[in-house]
């Protein structure tokens, strides 16, 4: 392996040539400190709740997320993602469970154990009911973590729809910092 500089601080391009000189490739980079991204180091995750999560009358809720679609740089855990590479994160996730009364449906973000991020949908009755949140956010790569909660006001305990096409969580980095 070699190693190749680019000896201007303040960007520039970098050409490689083919060793039979057939075709070359062109990288360019910004005039910026820090780390260039590749395909290796930009995490990313998908998961899913095979079981759905019981949500108590007016009680915010952790949703539980048991199975990994993947996880390309292990930051996913105990239904939490906690990014090890600092940037910014689209984070996205869905619920759907059914209602017998009227009400509303909340999935919330929460950042380091606070909530951060709120999606709602109101409940008729009788009707099945999703929420999703879709968000861009900022994390620091070492102590920053998220996870999904959900509230529910439809008078009684309401449970959740597992699988993977109702109860998810996604997200991939999408600008390093």
């Amino acid at each position: 392996m070699a190693n190749l500089k680019l000896k201007n601080p303040a960007g520039g391009s970098l050409n490689l040539v083919s060793a039979d000189g057939a075709s070359d490739l062109t990288l360019t980079f910004p005039a910026t400190t820090g780390t260039a991204m590749v395909s290796g180091n930009m995490p990313a995750f998908a998961v899913w709740g095979s079981s759905g999560t019981s949500l108590t009358n007016n009680t915010n809720t952790k949703i539980t997320y048991d199975t990994e679609e993947f996880d390309t740089n292990n930051n996913f855990a105990s239904s939490r993602f906690t990014p090890t590479v600092a940037g910014y994160y689209q984070l996205n996730a869905n619920l759907l469970l059914v209602s017998s009364s009227s009400g509303i449906l909340g999935i919330q973000l929460y950042k380091n154990g606070s909530l951060f991020k709120n999606g709602s949908q109101i409940v008729n009755s009788g009707d099945y009911i999703g929420a999703n949140i879709s968000v861009l956010v900022y994390a620091n790569g070492t102590t920053d973590y998220f996870e999904i909660y959900a509230l529910q006001n439809n008078g009684t305990t309401r449970t959740t729809l597992g699988g993977q096409a109702y109860n998810w969580f996604q997200g991939s980095l999408v600008r390093a910092a």
